[in-house]
């Protein structure tokens, strides 16, 4: 993924098959299917690939739990089928993770076993195990800081976890390695429109960019333009029709990251109903863990969401009901907040029970536009968007492929122990990095097991243009760790400098940028 090669393309190739907005989940699945498919597919993305939502998960491939006890049943079948694909085709960053749901009586424990059951079984041949219920003292076993008090037992099920970001990047390796070009920090700044014969509407034929990096400006052009930008939606929308109504009810949540010693466990645990009504997840992750989520409907959304304070008071006062250890707010490593692109549906307030579906809209211009839906789901989002588009624009008719494509990084051979299983198929590059250098086998920081090689890795090989690519993005760090990411960004900077020929004053003003981003990431 080398940036300046891909820029070239630009002034290149007269027109694309299919331009695609948005470098998240949704897009970078579309421009792996459509690619995949043989089309001329460009993704161009204002910010880094997965700087919006999809790096802010609860990092679970899942089928959920909760949609399934809303009655969705079709968005739960989809989800684990999609679940099982993705763990078969992109092995090096999901696996299989064991949930233990507490039971305060002996009816819980029967309703929730029935009901994962059915869970189970929906899934069919794409299983991931059996649930079972196990006693209270079983229970604490697991969970050794389970607040034992009226504790009945528990209900223990399979489901699956993944490296948000990572995969991101993995989809955009993949979308490159079958012909497309993907591109970051490159913003769309308005639609180009002609009116061809027979129409009577004036079709979107290309758009006009913006390389926020090099300031240099495009006009491209396309057969078809599809709209994947989320929570930014609406904006593109209304580029399109200055009239067009707010699609878009945006829902945060947030999350945050503690130590493993307040939840020492390998299982993860999972609330069934807060007072939000949403579920509440403790997720091992990366050696730390991850608590959340909440649900809060929002008017305003940007880049950078802010956690509010009594989202992160919420969390707080819940996870302290069910652990026999008290967490408090100085505890807690990394805050972040993301925004579910939820479609409007009547008048309702409450975001938790908005549908988690997709939605694909076709304007009277041709510009096909999708939003909604959720990470597990991305791949089956992709296919049906490429199919609207290619059915708008008429393109040659060509089949999807992802179900059996494997996703760049793909491996039979993980060791889970090594601290770079995590690049799959590509850690043998990084470790060989160290051969020819030994200092890039140095860590970046003390506490965590990232080395300096991985940096040079990723502004090689992954399009990493800024130290937050690095520290968000391409390692995990700003999300576990705060003031650790803080501390490294100044290690980072350096080696990314000379591998960019970068000057001195831009070092210091990347380590300014990141330290005022990063400290948003932190609890006073």
């Amino acid at each position: 993924m080398n940036r300046t090669t891909m820029l070239q393309q630009l002034d290149d190739v007269q027109e694309w098959d299919i331009i695609i907005i948005g470098g998240g989940a949704t897009g970078l699945g579309a421009a792996v299917d459509a690619a995949s498919r043989g089309y001329k597919t460009l993704l161009l993305e204002r910010y880094d690939f997965a700087k919006g939502t999809s790096s802010r998960a609860t990092k679970l491939v899942h089928g959920g739990v909760r949609y399934l006890a809303q009655g969705n049943i079709k968005l739960v079948r989809e989800a684990l089928k999609e679940r099982g694909l993705l763990l078969k085709n992109a092995p090096h960053i999901t696996n299989s993770l064991s949930f233990v749901l507490p039971c305060y009586s002996w009816w819980q424990k029967i309703y929730y076993g029935i009901g994962l059951s059915i869970y189970d079984l929906m899934a069919g041949k794409l299983g991931l195990g059996k649930t079972k219920i196990i006693n209270a003292s079983k229970t604490k076993a697991q969970l050794p800081t389970i607040n034992e008090k009226k504790l009945s037992g528990a209900v223990v099920y399979m489901d699956g976890q993944f490296d948000d970001a990572r995969l991101a990047i993995n989809l955009a390796q993949t979308a490159t390695e079958n012909g497309a070009v993907v591109l970051n920090y490159c913003a769309v700044t308005g639609l180009i429109k002609d009116l061809p014969a027979g129409k009577k509407v004036k079709q979107v034929c290309g758009v006009t960019v913006l390389d926020t990096l090099n300031e240099k400006q495009y006009e491209l052009k396309c057969r078809v333009l599809i709209n994947a930008t989320g929570v930014f939606a609406d904006a593109v929308l209304q580029m399109d029709d200055t009239t067009a109504k707010d699609i878009i009810s945006p829902s945060q949540g947030i999350h945050l990251v503690m130590d493993k010693k307040f939840f020492p466990a390998n299982d993860a645990m999972m609330i069934p109903k807060t007072s939000d009504g949403r579920v509440l997840f403790a997720v091992p992750w990366h050696d730390k863990v991850i608590v959340g989520t909440t649900d809060t409907p929002i008017e305003s959304h940007s880049p950078e969401p802010t956690p509010l304070e009594e989202e992160i008071a919420f969390i707080l006062q819940h996870i302290n009901q069910y652990l026999d250890v008290n967490v408090k707010r100085t505890d807690v490593k990394a805050v972040f907040a993301g925004l579910r692109p939820l479609v409007k549906k009547g008048s309702g307030k409450k975001t938790a029970l908005l549908s988690r579906d997709h939605t694909i809209m076709v304007s009277t211009s041709g510009m096909v536009t999708i939003t909604g839906g959720k990470w597990t789901t991305y791949r089956k989002m992709a296919s049906d968007v490429v199919n609207n588009a290619a059915f708008t624009a008429k393109l040659e008719k060509r089949a999807c492929i992802t179900e059996e494509l494997k996703i760049h990084g793909w491996t039979n051979t993980i060791d889970k122990k090594d601290p770079l299983h995590y690049y799959g198929a590509d850690a043998a590059a990084i470790k060989a990095l160290c051969v020819n250098d030994a200092t890039l086998s140095e860590l970046i920081h003390p506490s965590f097991a990232n080395i300096k090689a991985e940096i040079v890795w990723a502004v090689r090989n992954e399009m990493a243009m800024t130290i937050e690519d690095v520290l968000a993005r391409r390692t995990r760090l700003l999300f576990l760790d705060a003031q650790a990411a803080i501390d490294a960004a100044k290690v980072v900077a350096s080696i990314m400098a000379k591998e960019m020929n970068q000057p001195n004053d831009w070092i210091e003003q990347q380590v300014n940028d990141f330290t005022k981003l990063a400290k948003q990431y932190l609890l006073s």
